[in-house]
């Protein structure tokens, strides 16, 4: 009788420590899921374009080459009207509001409404794009370059052709420098990854003559 009840309490010990061992189980399973649900998904990380010399930077600092790719993207994408730049610009105001200031937002908003105050956007299809040859350069002032106002302020001159068409025929087709100063921008890191936005122009948009392959303007 006493062997019995030795293997019965063995077995229920056995059983106790298999559920004690299941409950430690289901708590760090618990704890890993708590903690692959609040890793982050995304990761913003600045790498110079050379690394052949090696790198060595703050984490604060943003890359000139990195505000520029940013300012290009943004201002080619606003400036995208695939079909009628009555819709497609103000579509493309609000869509990329979180990458521009409130002051820069106001001033385009008030450039729509001049725009189609005068009827130069309905059926109006836009492109811009870099000019070949004029895209990022290192060098403080020039096509392609950043300069550096201060830790939290850049101008970026981007050289860009500007395309537009109404009913398939080209109205305008020109090369444009755009000064566009942007600011630093780490408030809402959900909506804008780059921590970046653009205040508009610096200063006065250029016209630029650029020579083609024969040499002609």
């Amino acid at each position: 009788m006493s062997r019995h009840r030795n293997a019965q309490s063995a077995r229920d010990a056995h059983i106790a420590t298999l559920r004690a061992v299941i409950a430690v189980l289901v708590i760090a399973c618990g704890g890993m899921w708590y903690g692959w649900q609040a890793a982050p998904k995304d990761l913003t990380i600045n790498i110079p374009p050379d690394l052949r010399t090696g790198s060595t930077q703050k984490w604060w600092e943003k890359p000139p080459s990195s505000v520029y790719a940013f300012t290009t993207y943004v201002w080619q994408q606003i400036n995208r009207w695939p079909s009628d730049g009555q819709k497609d610009y103000k579509r493309n105001l609000y869509a990329y509001q979180p990458f521009l200031t409130s002051s820069c937002q106001a001033e385009l908003a008030e450039d729509y409404t001049f725009r189609n105050q005068r009827h130069e956007l309905e059926g109006r299809e836009r492109s811009v794009f870099e000019i070949p040859g004029r895209g990022f350069s290192n060098e403080p002032t020039g096509p392609g370059s950043v300069e550096i106002v201060s830790r939290d302020e850049w101008i970026v001159n981007l050289d860009l052709a500007v395309k537009e068409t109404y009913s398939g025929t080209s109205i305008r087709d020109v090369y444009m420098r755009f000064p566009l100063r942007v600011v630093r921008a780490d408030d809402d890191p959900q909506h804008n990854k780059w921590g970046l936005k653009i205040d508009c122009l610096a200063r006065p948009t250029e016209r630029l003559e650029i020579p083609d392959q024969e040499g002609n303007t």
